[in-house]
């Protein structure tokens, strides 16, 4: 296998890559320095606006959590994290987390931008009702899936799994899914994996 190295703060989107790492067996080096690290020049080689996470897989760089979770179980075809390229679960794996951070974890992302991040002088409140709302269409989308099937893609745990239920976790710290019983199914599921981070979710 490559050398990996993991920057991450835990409490961030990084600990979608660790989970990963975890379940695919992979052995890596953290970098974890705490808030320090975000947006310190260490990162600029890895990442171009310096923020977490960010990985080094046999010496190249890769940003983005949701890229780099399904770069490190393309490493691990037998563990089945994710679909071979060109194949339908691939295309669902494509579609949900493309679904999840367009259609869900973007809204959020904006309300704790807005109601813990910024400094006070810098947040905007009036969208927040309409981030919650936009939240919630999302939401109810991926709850009713969920009621037919345990996972979003071929009714076993993946890697899309992963990346979705972080995001769930993140809208459930808001209020967001109370309504929705079967995203709170899901989560009380995942969290019983013996390598979940669902209770790192922070807003990096």
């Amino acid at each position: 296998m490559p050398p990996i190295t993991l920057y991450e703060y835990r409490p961030s989107r990084s600990a979608r890559c660790r989970w990963t790492l975890l379940e695919a067996g992979l052995p890596f080096t953290s970098v974890d320095e705490g808030p320090s690290l975000v947006g310190s020049d260490r990162l600029e080689p890895f990442h171009p606006l310096k923020k977490v996470p960010a990985a080094e897989i046999d010496g190249q760089p890769l940003f983005e959590s949701a890229a780099i979770c399904t770069a490190f179980a393309d490493l691990v075809p037998d563990q089945n994290l994710v679909g071979p390229s060109g194949s339908r679960e691939r295309a669902l794996h494509d579609q949900w987390v493309s679904f999840t951070l367009s259609e869900m974890e973007c809204w959020i992302w904006n309300t704790d931008m807005n109601t813990r991040v910024l400094p006070q002088e810098k947040r905007i409140s009036a969208h927040l009702k309409q981030n919650a709302a936009l939240f919630r269409r999302g939401a109810r989308v991926m709850d009713q899936v969920l009621g037919e099937s345990d996972y979003l893609v071929g009714n076993r745990f993946s890697v899309t799994d992963i990346i979705a239920s972080f995001t769930v976790q993140w809208g459930q710290s808001q209020g967001l899914i109370d309504r929705f019983e079967n995203l709170q199914a899901y989560l009380e599921r995942l969290s019983q994996r013996e390598f979940s981070t669902l209770q790192s979710v922070g807003n990096l």
